[in-house]
């Protein structure tokens, strides 16, 4: 036997008892679906040294074992206070429907609430423009969170009104993520902010990139957009801080957002879940960050229930709560998202409410600035228009906004897309909610989105070329890997 030979034979034991370990692994750690298990294995077992690096960087939900104890000792400690604007009245929910928010409540541990009033805002820079007026007539504290604040006309109108609060003695706080928001954090105007009284903090920061696959996961982001005045007025939606032009993708814009204004308890529910993520990274009290105003109505107004999912949340909680919505439609379900990659529950849910005859209606943005986001989503139109399930693509702009309505009575509204990052790996918050007139104003913003769109049909999918057929689907099948 040769030297190179009884050299390298070590070697490949080694790599194949690594391999193996990873193999192993990804069969062993739980919370994980089946299709996810059989891709990593797949992936470890056809490009071996690839597939090892990339299971270390992307193969877990690990957002790291100190932060993950400090967002579970939040939990508890949140967990307490008898709260009634917390823990709402579950007989708000309406017979129908009480067991979609005993969901919600099984997530975030908030019931549903009454009392709000709720406005839905015209376009994106007419909800900047009430925050800021909000925020210039806080008289106790402001509470900010976004993924994506960029320093542009709308980001520094709002750090500017957060600014002149604070200077009269407002308690301001506000937090960006830190890959999301990462030119801002490092930019003057957080520097001027911090200058000027504001708090600010810095969402799962990023560190050392690479030691970062020991600390956690650099892709699990809080995706979340949160903005709560005086605990008494919240904007609950899709919008980041930023112009709709978004100039760092503006080829795909203008941004289309959703946003609504509440005002009552769901306020302070919100509250809540940004205490939670304040807490997280940052030394304070839960008393100062939740306390209610003096006057929070309580009957009457629009029923919602504020929803927070992430990485330390249950796993599936947020594609549990779109599934539920889907299975409970009776009559029509519009769903709204510029993210889609479902997972198999939730394509059969989809499929199988218009095959039992509900008016089922999904709408993408035309062009999507992920590119193999849009394969992925592609492939499963067939499926769907197989179903009865009516396609339709955006075509002004990148349709930013995540919303479903139900039956004219029902809606979810907020930060989560239908896609495996916002199942498994971002921090989300959504708002549930029950009115007629708020659903109807919601579903007539989905309309009008629907009539500036081109129908997808049957026809047009079939008429695709193998190869486009063949792109979309290979791309679709690395979803649970990614």
């Amino acid at each position: 036997m040769s030297a190179s030979i009884l050299t390298a034979w070590p070697v490949v034991v080694l790599h194949l008892l690594a391999q193996v370990g990873f193999i192993l692994r990804a069969l062993w750690r739980p919370h994980r679906e089946p299709s996810s298990r059989l891709a990593w294995v797949v992936v470890i077992l056809s490009v071996p040294a690839f597939g090892m690096i990339a299971y270390v960087l992307f193969g877990e939900t690990r957002i790291g074992r100190r932060r993950a104890a400090e967002y579970h000792r939040i939990a508890r400690e949140m967990a307490h206070p008898q709260d009634p604007a917390r823990h709402g009245d579950m007989d708000l929910a309406g017979e129908r429907h009480a067991h979609l928010f005993h969901l919600g409540r099984s997530i975030s541990g908030m019931g549903p609430v009454g009392g709000n009033s709720a406005r839905l805002m015209a376009d994106g820079d007419a909800a900047i423009a009430g925050l800021v007026a909000d925020i210039d007539a806080a008289r106790h504290r402001v509470h900010l969170l976004f993924y994506i604040w960029l320093a542009d006309g709308n980001g520094r109108r709002v750090a500017e009104a957060c600014m002149r609060a604070a200077q009269r003695g407002v308690t301001v706080r506000v937090m960006a993520d830190d890959l999301g928001s990462r030119k801002l954090v490092k930019s003057e105007l957080w520097r001027r902010m911090a200058a000027a009284g504001v708090r600010t903090s810095r969402a799962l920061p990023v560190g050392f990139l690479p030691l970062h696959p020991i600390r956690g996961r650099v892709d699990l982001r809080n995706h979340r957009k949160i903005a709560v005045i005086d605990g008494a007025i919240a904007y609950c939606g899709s919008q980041n801080c930023a112009d709709p032009a978004f100039l760092p993708k503006a080829a795909y814009g203008p941004w289309v957002d959703l946003m609504v204004r509440f005002e009552g308890p769901l306020a302070a529910q919100n509250d809540w879940l940004f205490a939670a993520d304040w807490l997280a990274h940052e030394r304070a009290a839960l008393e100062e960050l939740t306390a209610l105003p003096d006057t929070v109505p309580r009957s009457g107004g629009v029923v919602a229930q504020a929803i927070g999912t992430g990485p330390t949340v249950r796993a599936s909680a947020m594609p549990e709560m779109f599934e539920a919505l889907m299975h409970a439609a009776r009559h029509e379900l519009v769903v709204t998202t510029p993210y889609f990659v479902p997972n198999e529950a939730m394509q059969s849910a989809l499929c199988a409410a218009a095959m039992r005859g509900v008016a089922t209606t999904i709408v993408f943005p035309a062009r999507n600035d992920s590119r193999i986001v849009a394969a992925a989503s592609r492939s499963y139109y067939s499926e769907l228009l197989s179903a009865g399930v009516r396609i339709h693509e955006f075509p002004d702009g990148l349709l930013h906004a995540k919303s479903l309505t139900l039956d004219g009575e029902v809606a979810l509204i907020g930060s989560a897309n239908l896609d495996r990052r916002s199942f498994e790996l971002n921090y989300e918050n959504t708002v549930l909610l029950r009115d007629t007139a708020l659903t109807a104003d919601l579903r007539a913003r989905q309309q009008r989105w629907i009539d500036a769109s081109r129908l997808v049909t049957r026809e047009e999918v079939e008429a695709w070329s193998s190869a486009r057929h063949l792109w979309y689907n290979a791309v679709a099948m690395l979803g649970p890997v990614l």
